[in-house]
């Protein structure tokens, strides 16, 4: 049933013989004398976590956040359950992202629990080798190296080899009349990894590289043909921090970007591909995570079952129950290129939730393989961007009008992403993550 959560924490009592024992809690003999089984429990589900608003808010970790993590660790510190950490974030290196929720949350992550809104730009290969440029904050270059790109140019380093390129700012022009001093080579693609600090300048230098066709020495072209390609991540126009409200997000950033082109051009800004969620092509890759947790575990169920829990509607919501959506249509057998054409844009491009159609098939059959999992359900925190009052959130609420209020929200998606009404309606809205946690161990009948 979807929409606010009627449950009992009664209900969590497992007193049903058969659960009992699929849970692993009873005589495997009789299944009723209560003696507990020395075998462990072996989960058949995953657990994909937003970030910001689901555990932390800015800095702040949010404290049912720790709550819920206690229940999914045992006395040695190690996972009862698949978890990935799927966010939307972008300016930093996975290592430090794991160090900071090792710290926040007070159990051992490793990298390869986190995904970044960048992280499937792994599979892109063919750019690998290309001089891209690279928008956005952080450790830009570093990253991008991480990534396997070769030949990366940032921002700052076109602002310094073009000088007179960047004029917004009086107090950053040239003193005195200068020339372009460096000789980077032609930019061939353009990656944006997130917000960046200075938007004019980055939305001046981006135009530019896309009107001179990757060569700042000329000037700009007709939009005759076909602009260099652009990869973008993060795709939330607002996301939650410390403040009441929520702030702007790269989704923000893009919307300018798109504009301002489409202005100067008369033309669409075309993407070769949008990461970070909701694109169909983040949650595969997480799934593709969740799968080799339980191989390295030897759990010999496989993972049938993924529950996203997120605090974003157009994000989180909206990508895990696109993602549900080809899953079930895989179940139902239908051929892996009619539920991307499904799933992606009807607008600009057939690239926006994943590679380019070419490559399509084969980054996810090659290198992740298909999915085993086939459900994905999400639930909706009330810590972060989505937050009603406490009256709202409460069971005493009925369902349908929880429903309604999600239903009438304007749709802050990206551009390419069409608004469809079922996917942005959580399966479940819970209070926050330890109550999200609660839920699905009984719906699992799960008892670590």
């Amino acid at each position: 049933m979807k929409g606010l959560l009627p449950f009992c924490r009664g209900l969590y009592t497992l007193s049903n013989p058969q659960a009992r024992r699929k849970a692993g809690v009873v005589c495997s003999q009789c299944g009723f004398c209560g003696t507990v089984s020395n075998r462990k429990p072996q989960p058949r589900f995953g657990l994909l976590f937003d970030i910001d608003g689901v555990l932390v808010r800015g800095r702040m970790p949010i404290p049912a956040a720790k709550k819920a993590f206690q229940k999914l660790v045992n006395s040695r510190g190690q996972f009862v359950v698949p978890v990935v950490f799927v966010t939307n974030a972008g300016n930093c290196l996975r290592q430090k992202k794991a160090d900071q929720m090792s710290h926040v949350l007070g159990v051992p992550i490793t990298m390869d629990q986190i995904i970044m809104s960048h992280s499937p730009l792994r599979m892109f290969k063919k750019y690998h080798d290309k001089c891209v440029l690279v928008s956005g904050q952080g450790p830009v270059l570093d990253i991008a190296k991480n990534l396997g790109f070769e030949n990366v140019v940032s921002i700052d380093m076109l602002r310094e080899s073009f000088p007179l390129l960047d004029m917004v700012d009086h107090n950053r022009r040239p003193k005195l009349p200068s020339a372009a001093v460096g000789h980077l080579p032609n930019v061939e693609a353009v990656i944006l990894f997130g917000e960046p600090i200075r938007w004019e300048t980055h939305l001046q230098l981006i135009v530019d590289v896309l009107l001179t066709h990757g060569n700042l020495s000329g000037a700009h072209h007709s939009p005759t043909r076909a602009h260099l390609p652009l990869l973008a991540c993060n795709m939330d126009l607002l996301w939650m921090a410390e403040a009441q409200s929520p702030r702007f997000g790269h989704g923000t950033f893009l919307v300018c970007l798109e504009n301002i082109y489409k202005k100067i051009t008369g033309r669409d800004l075309k993407y070769e591909a949008l990461m970070g969620k909701p694109s169909e092509l983040t949650y595969h890759f997480a799934e593709y995570l969740i799968r080799g947790q339980a191989i390295e575990r030897q759990w010999k169920h496989p993972v049938t079952s993924l529950y996203a829990i997120g605090d974003n509607l157009m994000t989180d919501i909206y990508g895990a129950n696109l993602y549900n959506r080809y899953l079930e249509e895989r179940v139902k057998g239908r051929s892996h290129k009619a539920v991307t054409k499904m799933a992606a844009t009807t607008t600009t491009t057939t690239a926006t939730a994943s590679p380019q159609e070419g490559e399509l098939d084969h980054p996810w059959a090659g290198e992740l393989a298909l999915p085993s999992a086939t459900s994905c359900k999400s639930l909706l925190v009330c810590t972060g961007v989505y937050n009603p009052s406490t009256e709202a959130a409460s069971s005493s609420s009925s369902s349908s009008s929880a429903n309604q209020h999600i239903r009438e929200n304007v749709f802050h998606g990206h551009r390419d992403f069409r608004f469809d009404p079922e996917l942005v309606e959580p399966d479940h809205v819970v209070l926050d993550v330890n109550e999200a946690i609660d839920l699905i161990f009984h719906k699992e009948n799960f008892v670590p």
